[in-house]
């Protein structure tokens, strides 16, 4: 029997543990934080995310797929999801690395959310100029 593969993947203030295992039924289960895939992301633009790298690989059903996922919103662990699968796909392949690079799932997004200034409303916002 094969292995289970492991990875992190990280985007924004999300964490997600993939965990690929061979397929025991006919076709691929996902599972994320013990709830149904289509459950967890309803919606359709979040599971094309994460579909991404298998569909790219053509690995779609192939794997049992259970994922720990935490922090941030539905978006950014959307794409830690995308990160920790096309990482674990490494793991069970390593011809899929030209593939993924050049989609550019292996890179990790690190685009983060800039820090508020003093003085200022937001990071870059300033309060309303008053005249009078």
């Amino acid at each position: 029997m094969e292995k289970q593969h492991h990875q992190v993947g990280k985007r924004k203030n999300a964490i997600a543990r993939v965990y690929l295992r061979p397929r025991a039924g006919d076709q691929g289960v996902i599972r994320v934080n013990h709830r149904s895939f289509e459950d967890y992301f309803p919606r359709p633009t979040a599971r094309m995310i994460i579909m991404q790298p298998l569909e790219l690989t053509s690995t779609a059903g192939r794997f049992d797929i259970a994922i720990n996922v935490k922090g941030g919103g539905l978006s950014g662990q959307a794409g830690a999801v995308k990160h920790g699968i096309a990482r674990a796909l490494l793991e069970v392949d390593p011809a899929f690395r030209p593939i993924l690079k050049k989609a550019g799932h292996i890179t990790r997004d690190s685009r983060e959310v800039e820090r508020k200034k003093y003085g200022l409303a937001g990071a870059r916002r300033r309060f309303q100029y008053s005249k009078r």
